[in-house]
């Protein structure tokens, strides 16, 4: 089949650590060109903007926006108006209603709207979804602990509003959670650390339920030293491990099973499956659990906090 032109919105980090490389990969797309107020690609036409991208190519098919998720409505709804098919770092947009208006253009344009979970991605997650399908649940912990500093330095627009603050790297457990439970996910109550200088919680503690069994969630963006991406699940049949956010599987009775890290080409494989099928994904459900518990959120005051 013929490869799909591509542009890429926003050079920052997750640019360059994950979707560059996956596109480099080969597989079904051109980077074309990219669109960034400060980041270039060596030998890659460059833009300011998705606007002006759109209108320099209109050869190009598919814009992947790698830009925060403040501020990206805007630029999905202009590649959609455009006819453009539109992929989604997560999470995909500020709002529940920014995501549901972007699924509604994408379908009354006729072009594919892929809302990316990265997470869903790893290596053992289809492999946890398949165990624990005919389990009964008995309880889970979801423990997402990691550094701020070291995985968005500098970055303050994750602790401003609309920047999503522990949710960020919290929304990929969730994400996760939402694909190997059986049973749909419901927030009951949570408590926000929210800093005296910032708008977004960098901690968070949140009761839920999967079905009657009781999920206990503790999101933390002040871990140094090892980081901790886990899942655990407590069934009639003993106790599911899904480690290293979600590329380890330990079951009972068996081998832990551990695979490569290939999220971002398994993302980009899925978004030309969608393309060439004329589908799309939107799966809002982990963005509605994050907006879940800020609206049954308890704030608590933490320190200030400085990059």
């Amino acid at each position: 089949m013929d490869r799909i032109r591509i542009g890429l919105v926003g050079i920052g980090k997750i640019a360059r650590d994950q979707h560059l490389p996956a596109l480099n990969q080969g597989g079904d797309f051109d980077l074309a060109a990219t669109a960034s107020r400060n980041g270039r690609v060596d030998g890659v036409e460059a833009h300011e903007t998705v606007d002006a991208l759109i209108a320099a190519r209109p050869d190009i098919a598919a814009i992947s926006l790698c830009t925060p998720p403040a501020g990206r409505f805007e630029q999905a709804m202009a590649a959609i108006a455009a006819g453009r098919h539109v992929m989604l770092e997560k999470p995909p947009a500020a709002t529940v209603s920014e995501a549901e208006a972007l699924a509604e253009a994408a379908r009354a344009k006729g072009v594919t709207l892929f809302a990316t979970w990265h997470s869903r991605e790893a290596a053992e997650v289809d492999a946890a979804r398949g165990w624990l399908a005919d389990k009964a649940i008995r309880a889970v912990r979801i423990m997402w602990r990691e550094d701020i500093r070291q995985w968005h330095p500098g970055q303050d627009w994750i602790l401003a509003p609309g920047g999503f603050g522990v949710f960020d790297p919290g929304i990929n457990a969730l994400s996760i959670a939402t694909r190997i439970l059986p049973d749909p996910l419901v927030v009951l109550s949570a408590e926000l650390a929210i800093p005296e200088n910032r708008a977004c919680p960098i901690a968070a503690t949140i009761a839920m339920r999967c079905g009657t069994a009781p999920v206990a969630v503790d999101f933390d963006f002040l871990q140094t030293g090892d980081q901790t991406w886990d899942i655990e699940v407590d069934t009639d049949a003993g106790t599911l491990y899904l480690r290293n956010g979600g590329s380890r599987l330990e079951l009972p009775g068996a081998e832990p099973m551990q695979g490569p890290n290939a999220e971002y080409p398994r993302l980009y494989a899925r978004f030309a499956e969608l393309i060439r099928n004329g589908e799309s994904d939107v799966d809002l459900r982990p963005l509605r659990l994050v907006a879940d518990a800020f609206l049954t959120g308890q704030p608590t005051p933490a320190p200030a906090f400085e990059f």
